[in-house]
């Protein structure tokens, strides 16, 4: 009865065990940024085929990663949101209310008199109360994430109007443009942004409680509620982490640019969700990684680069852009339907 017993388990784990080695690597985080990697690799190479010495200089590597530095910084943001469960189709339009209120008169005023961080303290305030905003009528409200922040999306693309008056704002604050237009290591301060901002959002998420209960409850919120974990308020954090995160990208912008304008950040929100679906992290919460996020931005902005270095359309880039979304989700649901059946 034993040998029998014995036997069956052994049947059983048989069956369980992943016959694909590939898919079984894919499973896991390491694999998944393996692939992404290696697709940033070939990406590289067809860069240097069709391009040649444009695309292989420092000064080109230089322009991707100070290309990839404003949306990179969303993409953290966006990150946590979705790891927790939800989605948030606002930050373009929150990044471009930031960069409109801490570009008004007064605002400018205010920093000349004092210090340019007033400009830096605006910009994070505004992004904060529309993830506040966000984070409260989703959690409490009961308002489903993507109504709400496509509700979001308009009123503060609106507000921006308004208080522009659909005006581009100059910025008159030199110290502004000199802070984040200026080389660390001969490297832009907007890159050495992304990678700080980069760096806390991987502690938080791999090192401390906030990111346990975030992956907890993106995976399963009854199951996360039971075990004490206040979920509503955690949800309200997230949206206001993605708010801080799109009040720095319009900081970055306005020193960019030294202007503030409605039209900033349009389409970041599906930039942003293209590139973290891409680095692996699930539409439906509960896994993701940073590292990955950041690959997926890179691998984005250097296809942006390789078609703009060989004269290629817009349209022609986003329907690649939309391709690869595509073949990334049915990646996804693939090892999801795999997982379950295992």
């Amino acid at each position: 009865m034993s040998q029998d017993s014995t036997r069956v388990e052994q049947a059983a784990l048989e069956t369980t065990r992943e016959p694909n080695q590939a898919l079984a690597l894919l499973r896991t985080s390491v694999g998944r940024n393996l692939g992404l990697v290696i697709a940033l690799g070939l990406l590289c190479v067809i860069g240097v085929i069709t391009a040649g010495d444009r695309f292989a200089t420092s000064a080109n590597a230089l322009t991707i990663l100070g290309s990839a530095a404003t949306i990179g910084v969303v993409s953290i943001g966006m990150t946590f949101v979705i790891i927790g469960g939800g989605i948030d189709l606002s930050v373009g339009a929150i990044v471009a209310l930031s960069s409109v209120w801490c570009t008004t008169l007064a605002t400018q005023n205010m920093a000349e008199d004092t210090h340019w961080l007033v400009m830096a303290f605006v910009a994070l305030a505004v992004g904060a109360g529309c993830g506040l905003v966000n984070g409260l009528l989703i959690s409490y409200g009961r308002i489903v994430p993507f109504i709400m922040t496509l509700a979001m999306l308009a009123s503060a693309r609106g507000l921006a109007q308004i208080i522009s008056d659909r005006k581009t704002q100059i910025v008159r604050v030199t110290e502004v443009r000199e802070f984040f237009n200026r080389e660390i290591l001969g490297v832009d301060v907007h890159v050495w942004t992304f990678v700080l901002v980069a760096l806390v959002g991987w502690v938080l998420l791999n090192r401390t409680t906030f990111g346990r209960r975030t992956v907890a409850v993106g995976g399963n919120p009854e199951a996360a509620r039971l075990a004490g974990i206040p979920v509503r308020r955690h949800t309200v954090y997230l949206y206001v982490l993605v708010g801080v995160c799109c009040g720095i990208a319009a900081l970055m912008l306005v020193a960019r640019t030294t202007t503030g304008s409605a039209t900033h950040g349009n389409l970041y929100e599906l930039d942003a969700i293209a590139a973290v679906v891409i680095g692996g992290t699930l539409l439906s919460g509960g896994r993701g990684t940073i590292v990955g996020t950041v690959l997926g931005v890179l691998i984005f902005t250097t296809l942006n680069n390789i078609f703009i270095l060989n004269n290629r359309s817009i349209s022609e880039q986003e329907l690649l852009k939309g391709v690869i979304i595509v073949a990334a989700v049915l990646l996804q649901q693939r090892l999801a339907s795999r997982n379950s059946s295992t």
